[in-house]
């Protein structure tokens, strides 16, 4: 089959669409379909990126054993604020993901935090190999964001460990069916690539699957009681108050 013809082309592009297989990840039984905002599988070396609002609920899930979730977060309707790794780990003084923590801002705001977690192998230390990080790029190109946007990322689903010499060991992944769930804050551009982590050199990456459903109501009550993250909690809030009383006013005088 030649594409050397607009005819051609097309036949060639529909000939592969036929051939594609796309899998759509089952809606949780304990999820209320008329809720669900999002739901795709994300083969290895794919990313996707997509616009979730405040109170949405995020599951990342690994149904094979061999997916590596790297994913960044960017403030919606502020792009410039975005997931910082750094203070991710140093607020909460927790440099390990589980249930509970949070995924800061570099404004000390929540963007979104870990509600539940069956895998607790993750990493926020090492970040994405230089194929991720050109993936990560594309995904931030549609939203019109360039490569000076892609910081470090928080990688889901293959763990690390810093020993007290700072040396870094791989613990990898805690097998399959795991799921972690994140509860979002702030209306968020989530971007997501499954690739490798840096230090699985024998890496066989598998499907990601992603659902996301609506769950404002689990905004009013604080995951965690810590006073570093009630702070940050505090601040988001303050923000987003203020952010949605800037809107009725500028409707109001309009």
């Amino acid at each position: 089959m030649t594409t050397a013809s607009t005819a051609g082309a097309r036949s060639h592009a529909r000939a592969q669409a036929d051939q594609a297989a796309m899998r759509i990840p089952a809606t949780p039984p304990d999820i209320d379909p008329s809720r669900l905002l999002w739901a795709e599988s994300i083969p290895a070396g794919s990313y996707v990126s997509r616009v979730l609002g405040r109170g949405s609920r995020l599951r990342l899930a690994d149904p094979d054993g061999g997916a590596c979730a790297h994913l960044l977060l960017f403030r919606a309707d502020a792009p410039w604020e975005r997931l910082n790794v750094a203070d991710t780990m140093k607020v909460p003084w927790q440099a390990y993901l589980s249930a509970g923590h949070p995924l800061l801002s570099d404004q000390g705001r929540v963007l979104a935090t870990v509600v539940a977690d069956t895998s607790g192998n993750h990493d926020l230390l090492c970040g994405m190999p230089p194929s991720a990080r050109r993936a990560m790029l594309l995904a931030a190109v549609k939203h019109g964001m360039d490569a000076r946007d892609v910081a470090p990322s928080a990688s889901f689903f293959k763990g690390v460990r810093a020993a007290t010499d700072g040396s870094l060991t791989f613990t990898g992944s805690a097998g399959a069916g795991t799921t972690v769930d994140l509860l979002i804050h702030l209306p968020v551009v989530v971007a997501l690539v499954n690739a490798a982590h840096p230090l699985d050199f024998e890496a066989q990456v598998t499907a990601l699957d992603v659902v996301a459903w609506r769950a404002d109501e689990e905004l009013g009550t604080p995951v965690g009681t810590d006073p570093e993250y009630l702070r940050a909690l505090f601040n988001t809030e303050s923000s987003w108050a203020a952010s949605q009383n800037h809107t009725a006013a500028t409707a109001s005088q309009n």
